[in-house]
């Protein structure tokens, strides 16, 4: 029961200062095994702490990667779409211009220019008089 115990809390640490002990022989052994444990404690805890430092480290070196990957990806979407864009525009322009494909806009435009004219005229002032040149005067 005891040696289970000894294990589990010290595990291979007790083993190794005791093996310290009997190599250095110190003039008092109780004090140098205390120093030991103490001093193998704080590496331990060290090792730990740098193994979850860098843990961390690698995982927000690994985000930082997809962030970089998701932007890359992003901007080649944008350009993908941005070319698929000027393509579309590319081909509505000869499609636009092309006689077969917009006679509206070949038609004769000059009723359209005669009613513009009209609703141009102030209100109250006759459209003939509106369309009558206007003579200046002099004396």
């Amino acid at each position: 029961m005891e040696t289970a115990y000894l294990k589990k809390s010290f595990g291979n640490s007790l083993t190794q200062a005791l093996a310290e002990v009997a190599r250095v022989r110190p003039s008092d052994p109780i004090e140098y095994l205390a120093h030991w444990l103490y001093h193998y404690r704080d590496v331990t805890n060290a090792k730990e702490k740098e193994k979850q430092e860098d843990l961390q480290l690698k995982e927000e070196h690994d985000r930082s990667l997809q962030e970089v990957k998701m932007t890359e990806m992003q901007k080649q979407e944008e350009y993908q779409t941005q070319q698929e864009c000027e393509k579309c525009h590319q081909d509505l322009l000869p499609e636009a211009l092309s006689s077969n494909k917009t006679p509206a806009l070949q038609k004769d435009t000059t009723p359209l220019e005669e009613e513009t004219r009209r609703q141009e005229s102030p209100p109250g002032v006759s459209r003939v008089i509106a369309e009558t040149p206007q003579r200046v005067f002099t004396s």
